[in-house]
C-alpha cells in the first residue's frame, strides 16, 4: 500500500519501490518471545489474572447498564435491621444482657484480632503510598484533580469527623487520667496519656480505612468505569462471581456494618443535642427529646431528597466546618491558651514516639485489660470498620484525578492533625479543671459525658454564646452524618453503573426511616452503652471485606506494574526518541514551540492529515488480516474525533483515539502575543488515559509511525505480562500447578 516516502523503521521496500506499512505480528507469533501462552479462562466466573482481563469489568461487574435496585441486598440486610431494632425495642434488657455477653466473648478472644486487622489495614496503605504505584491516578492517566488542595483538604475533614468526636473528646482523657488501662489512675503518666489516647482513637487507623476503602471504590470506578461499589473493588479477586450470591453477600456485610456505624453516631448525637436544646430551649431531658430530634434529621433529610436541596446540604456542610473552627478558636482564646497550645504539641509528639507501640497493644498482662480494651480501642476500630464503606464512598467521589500517594498521604495527615486539635482543646480543657480539683465536674464527666460535655462549654466566658455555638455545630455535624448515610446506603442497595449518580429519592428516604428505627431502637435498649456493643459485634464481619479489598487492590497493582515494565521493555531499536512522543525534526520542533492552534485549525489538520494516516494504516491492519474496527466520538464542541481499536482476542485490545484538547496558553510562551487564553491539542489516549503529547504539526507518515509504536507497545505489554504471574496466588490461572509440575 503506498504512502509517504520515508526511512523510518516501520516501513519496509515494495517491489516497485514505493514504501508499505509493515504492521509488527500479533502476540501468538511474536518478536518478542516467540508464540506466547494466552491467559486462558475455561471458566467465564473465573477472576482477572492480567489488565486485559481487567478491561471486561464493566460488563462483568454489570448484569446491564442500567440502574436498578438490587432486591436481594435490600430485603435481606433490611429484615437484618428490622428483626434487630424489634428486639431491642420489645425485649430492650436481653438484647442488652446479650450484646454484653457477645462483647466480653469478643474482646477475650478476638481482640488481637481487631489490633492486627487495623495494624494492616495502616501499613497497607502506607505501602501503596510510597510504593512505585502510588503515581497510578484515581482515574485515567490524563485526568486532574476537580478541587483545589486546601479546598480537598478541607472536604476530607468534614467527611470523617462526626458529633461522636464532641461527645468523647471531653470524657474520653477525663477517664483515662483517672482510670488508665495500666498503672495507678491521677498521676503524672496518666496525665500524659489521658490525651494521647483519645488521640489514638481518632488518629491515623480510621483514616486508613477510610483511605483504604476509598481509593479502591474509587480506583475501580474513575479508571476502569466500574460502579462506585465494594463489590467492584473485588472484581480482580472474584471474578464475575462479583454479582451474584457472593457479591451480595459481600455487600449486605458492607451495608448493614454501615448502617450500624451510622446509627451509632446518630444516637450519641441525639444523646449530646439533647443537653443542648434542654438548655437553650428549656425542653425536658431524656428519652422523648431524643427521638424527637432522630425523627428531626429523617424529616429533613426527606425534605432534602425530595425538594432537590441537596446543594444546602453541601453548604451545611461547609457551614459545618467553619462553625467548628469558630468553636475551636474562641475555646483557645477565652480558656488557658498558654497552657493549651503547650498541650498540643506535647501531646502530638508523645503519640508520634508511642504510636508503633499503641498500635500493637492489647493489655494482655493487665487483669482488666480486655474489658478496657472492649470498651475504648476494640469499640473505635469497629467503629472505623463500620463507617469506612461510609466515607470511602465520599472521599473516591471528591478525589478523582489524585494519585494514590497524595490520596493516602493527605488522608492520614491533614484531616488527623484537624483532629488532634479538636480532642486537644477539648480534652486539656477538660483536664486543666481536674488538675484544679473540680471533682464534680470530673465525677460528671465520667458518669455522664453528654453533661460532662456542656458543664465545660459553661465555664468559659460568655458561655451562654458558646453553648449556642458548639449546638449548633454538632447538629450540622448530625444532620449532614444523616443525609450523607441515607445517600451511601442507596447506593450500596442498588447497581449504579455511572458513580456520579444515586440511588432513588425514594430508597434513599426508606434508609434514612429505617436508620431511624434503628437509633431510636438502640437509645430503647441502653443508650450509648448499648450503640457501642452492636458495633463491636456488627463490625466484625466487615473486618473480612477489608482483607478481601486489600488482596484485591495488591493484585490489581501487580497488573499496574506490569504495564509499566512492559513500557520499558520495549525493544530499544523501535523506541521513538523521547519515549512515546513522536520523533519530529528540529523544524517541527521549533514551530511547535510558538504554535497554539484555533479550533478550526485544529479541526482542519485532524480532517487533512491525521484522518487520512489513519484510514491507510487501518486499511493495512485489514490487508495482513487484522480484526480492526474504526469508530468517531463526538466531542463537547460536536467534532467527530476518530478511533481505532484491534482486538486482541483473550488479551486487552489495542485502543488509539485522538481527541481535541483545550488547554490554557502559557503565560510566557515563544509567541510574542497572545490573541486568545486557550489553545487546542490533539492528543491520542489509549485506555488509562492521555498520553501527553500533540500530534499537532506532523506529517502524515509520522502519525502512521505513532500508530505502529504505540501498537508495538501495547505488543511488549501483553508480552511481559504475560510472562509476569500477575496473578495472585489466592486466584492463579487454571493449569498454573499442572504446567509448574511438568
Amino acid at each position: 500500500m503506498p504512502i509517504e516516502p520515508s526511512d523510518n523503521k516501520n516501513t519496509t521496500a515494495a517491489p516497485d519501490g514505493q514504501q508499505t506499512v509493515k504492521i509488527p505480528a500479533p502476540l501468538e507469533r511474536s518478536r518478542f518471545g516467540g508464540t506466547q501462552r494466552r491467559h486462558e479462562r475455561p471458566d467465564e466466573d473465573d477472576a482477572p489474572v492480567s489488565r486485559s482481563d481487567l478491561s471486561k469489568g464493566p460488563e462483568e461487574v454489570l448484569e446491564d447498564r442500567e440502574a436498578h435496585i438490587n432486591w436481594s441486598v435490600l430485603l435481606i440486610s433490611s429484615l437484618v435491621i428490622l428483626a434487630f431494632s424489634i428486639w431491642a425495642i420489645v425485649m430492650p434488657d436481653e438484647a442488652r444482657t446479650t450484646m454484653k455477653t457477645a462483647v466480653d466473648w469478643i474482646a477475650i478472644n478476638l481482640g488481637w484480632y481487631y489490633v492486627v486487622t487495623i495494624t494492616l489495614v495502616i501499613g497497607f496503605v502506607l505501602w501503596v503510598a510510597f510504593s512505585k504505584e502510588g503515581d497510578v491516578r484515581i482515574g485515567p492517566d490524563h485526568s486532574r484533580p476537580q478541587y483545589k488542595l486546601v479546598t480537598w483538604v478541607a472536604m476530607l475533614f468534614a467527611a470523617g469527623v462526626g458529633i461522636d468526636m464532641l461527645f468523647y473528646s471531653v470524657t474520653g482523657p477525663v477517664v483515662q487520667y483517672l482510670y488508665p488501662p495500666s498503672g495507678e489512675g491521677s498521676t503524672s503518666a496518666a496525665r500524659q496519656d489521658a490525651v494521647v489516647w483519645t488521640m489514638f482513637h481518632y488518629g491515623i487507623a480510621g483514616w486508613a480505612m477510610y483511605a483504604l476503602l476509598g481509593m479502591a471504590m474509587g480506583y475501580f470506578a474513575y479508571r476502569w468505569d466500574m460502579p462506585l461499589s465494594i463489590r467492584a473493588a473485588l472484581y480482580p479477586l472474584l471474578g464475575k462471581r462479583v454479582r451474584g450470591p457472593l457479591g451480595d453477600g459481600i455487600s449486605i456485610i458492607a451495608l448493614v456494618g454501615t448502617v450500624f456505624g451510622v446509627a451509632t453516631s446518630m444516637g450519641i448525637g441525639v444523646v449530646l443535642l439533647s443537653v443542648g436544646f434542654s438548655l437553650i430551649f428549656g425542653f425536658e431531658q431524656g428519652l422523648t427529646l431524643q427521638i424527637a430530634l432522630v425523627i428531626g434529621a429523617v424529616i429533613l433529610t426527606i425534605a432534602a431528597t425530595t425538594s432537590g436541596v441537596d446543594r444546602g446540604i453541601r453548604w451545611i456542610a461547609e457551614l459545618n466546618l467553619w462553625s467548628a473552627v469558630a468553636m475551636m478558636l474562641y475555646i483557645l482564646f477565652t480558656g488557658q491558651t498558654a497552657f493549651l497550645l503547650n498541650a498540643l504539641v506535647e501531646n502530638i509528639g508523645q503519640f508520634i514516639v508511642t504510636f508503633p507501640a499503641r498500635t500493637l497493644q492489647t493489655f494482655a498482662y493487665e487483669p482488666e485489660g480486655a474489658e478496657w480494651m472492649g470498651g475504648w480501642t476494640l469499640f473505635f476500630w469497629a467503629f472505623w470498620l463500620a463507617w469506612g464503606p461510609f466515607v470511602g464512598v465520599f472521599l473516591a467521589r471528591i478525589s478523582r484525578g489524585r494519585t494514590l500517594r497524595e490520596f493516602v498521604i493527605a488522608a492520614i495527615t491533614a484531616p488527623v492533625l484537624c483532629d488532634f486539635i479538636i480532642v486537644s482543646l477539648f480534652g486539656n480543657s477538660a483536664l486543666f479543671e481536674v488538675l484544679q480539683g473540680n471533682t464534680a465536674f470530673a465525677e460528671l464527666a465520667v458518669q455522664s459525658p453528654e453533661q460532662g460535655w456542656y458543664a465545660l462549654l459553661g465555664m468559659f466566658p460568655g458561655s451562654t454564646f458558646l453553648i449556642w455555638l458548639a449546638t449548633l455545630s454538632g447538629l450540622l455535624f448530625y444532620l449532614t452524618s444523616a443525609n450523607s448515610g441515607a445517600m451511601v446506603m442507596s447506593n450500596f442497595s442498588a447497581s449504579i453503573p455511572d458513580p456520579s449518580h444515586d440511588g432513588p429519592s425514594w430508597l434513599r428516604i426508606f434508609w434514612a426511616i429505617l436508620t431511624a428505627v434503628l437509633t431510636i431502637a438502640m437509645l430503647f435498649a441502653g443508650g450509648v452503652t448499648t450503640m457501642e456493643y452492636a458495633t463491636l459485634i456488627f463490625a466484625l464481619p466487615v473486618t473480612i471485606v477489608a482483607y478481601l479489598v486489600m488482596a484485591s487492590f495488591y493484585k490489581v497493582l501487580r497488573m499496574e506494574r506490569a504495564e509499566r515494565e512492559g513500557r520499558v521493555l520495549r525493544r530499544p531499536s523501535i523506541a521513538p526518541i523521547g519515549g512515546h512522543v513522536p520523533e519530529r525534526s528540529w523544524k517541527q520542533r521549533l514551530e511547535q514551540l510558538r504554535a497554539y492552534p484555533s479550533l478550526r485549525q485544529v479541526t482542519q489538520f485532524l480532517d487533512r492529515t491525521v484522518r487520512p494516516a489513519l484510514d491507510e494504516v487501518a486499511a493495512e491492519f485489514r490487508n495482513q488480516g487484522y480484526n480492526i474496527e474504526q469508530d468517531t466520538t463526538t466531542n463537547v464542541n460536536g467534532i467527530e474525533e476518530p478511533l481505532l481499536r484491534v482486538s486482541m482476542d483473550a488479551f486487552r485490545d489495542f485502543y488509539y483515539h485522538v481527541a481535541v484538547v483545550e488547554a490554557p496558553v502559557p503565560m510566557f510562551s515563544g509567541r510574542m502575543s497572545r490573541e486568545t487564553d486557550v489553545y487546542y491539542r490533539l492528543e491520542v489516549y489509549t485506555q488509562t488515559g492521555s498520553g501527553g503529547y500533540d500530534l499537532m504539526g506532523l506529517t502524515k507518515q509520522q502519525i502512521i509511525d505513532d500508530v505502529l509504536e504505540r501498537y508495538e507497545a501495547h505488543l511488549a505489554f501483553l508480552t511481559f505480562s504475560s510472562q509476569t504471574d500477575t496473578a495472585s496466588v489466592l486466584t492463579p490461572p487454571k493449569g498454573a500447578g499442572e504446567q509448574a509440575g511438568s
